[in-house]
């Protein structure tokens, strides 16, 4: 589950996992330790914009990519008075090596149009905490049985 949701995101996450646009997707951008803001100041953060302009930093260890989510499901659990939204687990092959990131955090961003667009544009809806150091190996990102986010 999220280790924290956006305040931005309050009220809205399991619409934007339901992936309600023609174009648009979730995406997975990996945070470095040095800089990283509080957890109850990051979740300020409106846009992935202007969570970057501040002192976080994504990282930029080699063969690094934002990672976009795929099986993306939105589940409605009536008998717990709930949604979860889940998504398969994220792997980063051969992350690091020539370049290496210490990283804390992951951060879960609705893109509303993948097909143009900014940062500006992205709306993070989660941050995940996450303890890696690259070192050129494959990373596997797993995602809990229950989700990565949670509405209730």
């Amino acid at each position: 589950m999220a280790d924290g949701v956006f305040n931005v995101a309050l009220g809205k996450i399991a619409y934007y996992g339901g992936l309600p646009a023609t174009n648009d997707a979730l995406i997975a951008v990996l945070i470095k330790t040095s800089g990283l803001q509080a957890d109850a100041t990051l979740r300020d953060h409106d846009t992935l914009s202007a969570l970057l302009a501040a002192s976080n930093d994504e990282a930029d260890a080699t063969n690094y990519v934002r990672k976009t989510l795929s099986g993306v499901t939105v589940t409605v659990d009536d008998t717990n008075e709930r949604v979860d939204i889940d998504c398969d687990d994220l792997t980063y092959t051969s992350l690091g090596g020539a370049s290496n990131n210490t990283l804390s955090k992951i951060v879960i961003c609705y893109d509303p149009d993948t097909t143009g667009g900014t940062d500006a544009d992205l709306i993070p809806l989660t941050h995940h905490d996450i303890t890696l150091t690259t070192d050129g190996t494959t990373v596997t990102v797993t995602i809990p049985s229950g989700g990565f986010a949670r509405a209730a």
